[in-house]
């Protein structure tokens, strides 16, 4: 039996990826470089910015300058952080009709705090989340099993009885692992070279008001 739905944040509950891609336009302008499109940054989104850094600078943690344009990204980001940023259509009221079926509902993302508190108190959302745990809440990020056992006891909640819905392989591995049926956003931030069948999700949407119809 289903008592809480639990979301990952960027590419699942809210459209993240406009103001996420305009800080990386802003920085690789900065840096002298033509800016990408939206269509190119929305698959990676969900990797935050060490993939976004890759698919501007094509660089990854190791190179000596990561760090330094990781920090800038991060500050730009945080100037503009809910301008273009949207709920997902459908969102709103899937939460709405979760909380009238008396279940809870909450977010598990790896956005930092820094980011993740100032952005859900700035998202439209009609009933604000019982729980929030964000990627340094417990010291260790999703796919580790820790932030999901946060958020469900921060609920008061057994895991089996928590569906948590998300968009990446990390996400899946993550709610497997506590023993929460596991959603697949397929409308989320899924690149052309990921694999979704392969990552064991329980279910996948397309809308995410097709999770009603398992809600049981």
């Amino acid at each position: 039996m289903i008592k809480a739905v639990l979301f990952d944040l960027d590419g699942t509950l809210a459209d993240t990826a406009p103001d996420m891609g305009a800080a990386l336009n802003r920085l690789l302008i900065e840096e002298g470089i033509a800016p990408r499109s939206l269509d190119d940054i929305r698959p990676v989104t969900s990797h935050g910015a060490r993939g976004l850094l890759e698919l501007g600078f094509g660089i990854g943690p190791s190179h000596t300058r990561f760090g330094e344009l990781r920090e800038r990204f991060l500050d730009l980001y945080a100037e503009k952080i809910c301008e273009g940023t949207t709920l997902f259509d459908g969102i709103s009221e899937l939460i709405s009709e979760i909380d009238a079926r008396g279940m809870r509902w909450g977010i598990i993302t790896n956005k930092p705090m820094r980011f993740t508190d100032p952005l859900v108190q700035l998202l439209p959302l009609p009933i604000a989340p019982q729980t929030c745990v964000s990627g340094d809440t417990v010291g260790i990020p999703k796919p580790d099993a820790k932030p999901m056992l946060h958020a469900a006891a921060e609920l008061g909640i057994d895991p089996i009885h928590c569906l948590y819905v998300g968009d990446a392989e990390r996400d899946i591995e993550a709610g497997r692992r506590v023993g929460m049926k596991t959603v697949l956003a397929n409308y989320g931030y899924i690149s052309d070279t990921d694999q979704p069948e392969s990552w064991g999700a329980d279910l996948s949407i397309n809308h995410p008001l097709e999770l009603l119809g398992h809600l049981g």
